[in-house]
């Protein structure tokens, strides 16, 4: 009664150690290739492919994979050949990218922590509250039509004196890339347009057009549509300002830090600048 069960237990054993091992899932410590002692693991290849340039990023991974292993297997190659050989210059500038790098790593990291929703919300309460301080600035909705040439501008004038609509006339002539939206420019602040172009603007009253104002990209006619008191932009128009801002006083206050914690001495303030251009001192 026992030996079928046994030979049922040793056939399932048996058919058991026939069938393939599972793979194992691969990791950043899984190892492609070894140099000598040295092992280059898949984490050195995945880090690699990120550094490529974008036209490298659509390669197929079949074409890619092999490629960045073997430029990896001879990097290392040519490395353990020249790392115990290097000269002055070769190593100060070793030394310099390797600097570079953790110090862009540590400014990163930092930089990409201090960006919140809370921390975005703080700094455009801080712009807005700024912003509404002193005299309010006047903006400005205006429109032009841009021609090559004076005698081009005295045609469109013709026109608009004929009672010629101002957006048909911009849409008919103008070289400008707002000539199909009408020629208008939107809104916005002094200190935005050219010099000649803004004191045309402002030299008019809502629904006024300008006589010929030349400057640097040609002939233009002016309307200025409407004025108003500065507005504070929506957050969705100063969103990308207000995380440049956050990440740059995040990355400042980090080297402030730094500084307050560690002993810095700088010996070169007494030393002649001059000294920057004797690079024969890296020749050995």
């Amino acid at each position: 009664m026992h030996k079928p069960t046994t030979f049922i237990a040793a056939a399932a054993l048996g058919l058991a150690l026939a069938l393939p091992l599972k793979a194992e899932e691969p990791s950043a410590d899984t190892v492609l290739a070894r140099v000598g002692e040295v092992e280059i693991t898949l984490g050195h290849a995945l880090a690699l492919r990120e550094q490529l340039p974008q036209q490298f990023q659509t390669v197929p991974d079949e074409t890619l994979f092999p490629a960045i292993v073997e430029q990896l297997i001879e990097q290392e190659l040519l490395h353990q050949y020249k790392a115990d050989d290097l000269n002055r210059r070769q190593r100060a500038m070793l030394d310099n990218e390797l600097r570079n790098f953790s110090a862009n790593a540590a400014l990163t990291e930092v930089a990409e922590a201090a960006v919140s929703d809370g921390a975005i919300e703080e700094a455009y309460e801080a712009f807005a509250a700024e912003f509404a301080e002193g005299e309010p600035e006047t903006e400005y909705n205006a429109a032009h039509i841009l021609v090559r040439s004076e005698e081009e501008i005295e045609e469109v004038i013709a026109e608009l004196e004929d009672g010629r609509d101002f957006a048909e006339v911009a849409r008919e002539y103008s070289i400008d890339g707002s000539a199909q939206g009408g020629g208008d420019l939107g809104w916005f602040g002094q200190g935005v347009m050219i010099p000649p172009f803004e004191e045309a603007v402002m030299a008019l009253e809502p629904g006024e057009v300008s006589g010929p104002v030349e400057t640097q990209f040609g002939w233009h006619v002016v309307k200025l549509i409407d004025r108003r008191d500065a507005q504070v932009p929506p957050l969705a128009d100063v969103r990308e300002d207000l995380v440049d801002q956050i990440q740059r006083e995040a990355a400042r206050a980090l080297v402030e830090d730094l500084r307050g914690d560690t002993e810095v001495e700088n010996m070169a303030t007494d030393m002649d600048p001059g000294i920057l251009s004797r690079t024969e001192l890296l020749d050995d």
